[in-house]
């Protein structure tokens, strides 16, 4: 069995043990059975929780572990944990963290809270926190951690060994250390593979590579997953603009950004937020999804308002009322089509001013051949089916119209959406339905008034 599936197996084990022990009253057993797992897995069950049963269970986890599990829960579930843990719990739980992953969460704690870690802090922590808070949370800055190790370049490989040796302890994902010079300028990095193997009389400059590619802290989250996975990469150094290294990104941390990025582009369609509770009280789940089902809404009245221009034709030819959802679905799924091709083109940085007219007259041409293809199979059935030759004509017209509009705005609408700052992944679906159901509409009853009426 694949690991991914296991995984997901084990889970839904853990929920269903988790009920039942939480049905039973048994809360010993629940303490037992939570505090076994790991973080990432009690954060993972907590969100499967409906709130009243979550509020009980983290009363029940070990202290030690709350803070980690804070990282690990989506915004909406911190925020209601948080709400329902003492400030006393919460310092001590900020105190346990990573200066990145404490970072994470900051924003979220109470003010007292704050006030309380940060005094605590040594100047050095407060300054490295101070660091990683100055990015954007979707930032490589953001993302990156300050637990590195660097070396000269200038030291033999012993030296080396013996310096981490006295560390006794490395940090998570190492597969490299990071090469500066006096002033802490990136030079390259020196892998542990060669650092284990070559002749520890050598100089780490001997040994060490200079043509790996270090981090803007600015580049955005989805290019930096895009670069470990182009070089991939267990880790990478990050650097200011001066070159100097100020962190690096391990790959667990872009799994975490890929995983999001790909629940993000989902539930957008539909106009969800990925960091939404999904055991949130009913009012406010429907207060959010209101506004979207409000534009669809709106939508559906402008294809209505089109189809009412050609209510005189309908009542003349009732065959147009039951042929009408053909032209509009198959313009809708091919629309579709294009539409996500493109966001996912853009998403991986592969269509830009050079590329996109090419692909936008490829588009059109596969939208026209398929229009070709499929309006004569439709003018086929219409013709035999109402014994028409005029209408199966009509159709296969209107739908190949229809066809190869549902290519143009399927290319053209993430580009647009994307240069007025609109997540195409939000708001492409709806405005391509739009469009299509208006186009075909449009096409088909305009038609039908012109030749048959």
């Amino acid at each position: 069995m694949p690991a991914s599936a296991q995984q997901h197996e084990n889970t839904h084990e853990h929920l269903r043990l988790l009920a039942d022990s939480l049905d039973s009253g048994a809360l010993s057993l629940v303490k037992q059975q939570i505090n076994d797992l790991h973080s990432a897995e009690i954060a993972s069950l907590l969100e499967s929780l409906p709130q009243e049963n979550r509020l009980i269970v983290w009363k029940l986890i070990d202290p030690e572990l709350t803070g980690d599990i804070l990282v690990e829960v989506n915004d909406e579930v911190r925020s209601g944990l948080i709400e329902q843990t003492d400030d006393q719990s919460l310092i001590s739980a900020a105190a346990s963290l990573e200066t990145d992953d404490l970072a994470d969460i900051f924003n979220d704690l109470p003010d007292v809270v704050l006030h309380q870690v940060v005094r605590s802090m040594s100047n050095q922590d407060r300054r490295r926190l101070q660091s990683v808070m100055a990015y954007d949370e979707n930032s490589a800055g953001g993302l990156m951690n300050l637990d590195m190790i660097s070396i000269r370049p200038n030291v033999n490989l012993d030296v080396v060994l013996r310096y981490l040796r006295q560390r006794g302890e490395l940090p998570d994902n190492t597969d490299k250390l990071f090469v500066v010079d006096k002033d802490d300028q990136f030079i390259g990095i020196l892998n542990i593979s060669d650092l284990l193997t070559q002749d520890s009389k050598k100089s780490v400059s001997d040994v060490m590579l200079t043509e790996e590619k270090a981090l803007n802290p600015l580049l955005s989250s989805n290019d930096v997953a895009l670069f470990f996975e182009d070089y991939n990469l267990v880790s990478a150094a990050v650097v200011d603009d001066d070159n100097q290294l100020i962190g690096r990104i391990t790959v667990d941390d872009v799994v975490d950004v890929i995983r999001d990025e790909a629940d993000r582009s989902i539930l957008n369609m539909a106009g969800l937020d990925e960091d939404d509770d999904m055991f949130a009280p009913i009012v406010r789940s429907a207060k959010r999804r209101a506004f979207w089902l409000g534009i669809n809404l709106f939508t559906a009245f402008l294809a209505a308002w089109v189809i009412d221009l050609f209510s005189a034709t309908i009542e003349q030819i009732v065959a147009l009322a039951v042929l009408m959802p053909i032209v509009a679905s198959m313009g809708g799924i091919a629309g579709s089509q294009t539409l996500m091709l493109v966001i996912r083109g853009m998403a991986l940085n592969q269509i830009g001013k050079t590329n996109a007219r090419w692909l936008l007259w490829k588009e059109l041409a596969v939208g026209a051949l398929n229009g070709l293809l499929w309006a004569s199979v439709v003018a086929l059935i219409t013709g035999f089916w109402f014994q028409s030759t005029s209408l199966g004509l009509l159709i296969a017209a209107a739908m190949a119209t229809n066809l190869i509009a549902a290519a143009l705005a399927g290319a053209t609408i993430p580009m647009i959406l994307k240069r007025i700052n609109i997540d195409p992944a939000l708001a492409g679906g709806v405005v391509l339905t739009t469009v299509t159901d208006i186009i075909g509409f449009a096409s088909f009853l305009g038609l039908a008034t012109i030749f048959l009426i």
